[in-house]
């Protein structure tokens, strides 16, 4: 589903992401794990749009995305997360959740006008798909509620279920578990492995490997801008190159 193809990308002097290629498999669950500084985030925002690739390509369901804005590269159905929750926090939860919907493509004035019945029809479904995911993730108490009053743990669970208003076939989570209790990181653990068994694709950017290895059939691991290893995580931890680069700092 994804090809990531000597994907390069400078800041300056630095290489943060420096001849970068793996691949995800459709319906596969992959993680991307490596030291701070690594590359991981940076890669993801080439992969989303986020940031334009310097060198090399980033194909999606065949086609290439490279340095397509983030709302095409969404639209084509690759959404991601981000490592600090993006609530609109003067928005209220319901409204966070229908603004993420690729349904509402009744913009103009014409279409207004002469497409109402459309529109209502649209409207009406993008609302059920709002409520679903609510309930979903268990924040249908708090629709009505300002995003910027929600606790951390809250604001994490908005973000995934707002992230599947868009009906991605492919989702990338940028440090899901990051910031939450543990109880909230189980939680959100299970959330994903319902994601999992509806059929998604996930590229999960992670430092909780105890999560990492419950939830992922494969590990890419990254250091220094490129793709040290890959495997499953028993691979992972035996590899000497790994426990030099990464897996000896981590307790």
């Amino acid at each position: 589903m994804l090809e990531v193809r000597d994907v390069h990308k400078r800041f300056g002097g630095n290489k943060a992401v420096d001849g970068c290629s793996f691949t995800v498999e459709a319906q596969s669950t992959v993680g991307l794990i490596g030291p701070n500084g690594a590359g991981k985030t940076t890669t993801v925002n080439l992969i989303s749009g986020r940031l334009p690739v310097d060198r090399g390509e980033i194909v999606f369901n065949g086609k290439p995305v490279q340095n397509l804005p983030m709302w095409r590269v969404a639209r084509r159905g690759l959404t991601r997360t981000f490592q600090i929750s993006r609530e609109l926090r003067a928005l209220t939860v319901m409204e966070n959740m229908l603004i993420a919907s690729q349904l509402q493509r009744y913009e103009g004035l014409v279409q207004t006008l002469f497409q109402l019945a459309a529109i209502r029809a649209a409207e009406k479904e993008v609302v059920r798909r709002a409520y679903e995911l609510l309930e979903l993730f268990q924040l249908t108490r708090l629709a009505n509620q300002y995003a910027g009053n929600l606790s951390g743990g809250q604001k994490r669970l908005l973000e995934l279920a707002r992230s599947l208003m868009a009906d991605p076939e492919m989702l990338i989570l940028d440090e899901p578990l990051a910031g939450v209790n543990p109880t909230t990181a189980r939680n959100i653990a299970e959330y994903i492995e319902t994601m999992r068994s509806r059929g998604i694709t996930l590229l999960i950017i992670e430092h909780n490997l105890t999560m990492v290895e419950r939830l992922c059939e494969r590990v890419i691991v990254m250091a220094e801008g490129s793709v040290l290893a890959e495997g499953n995580m028993k691979e992972i931890r035996e590899n000497p190159k790994v426990v030099d680069a990464y897996l000896g700092t981590v307790v």
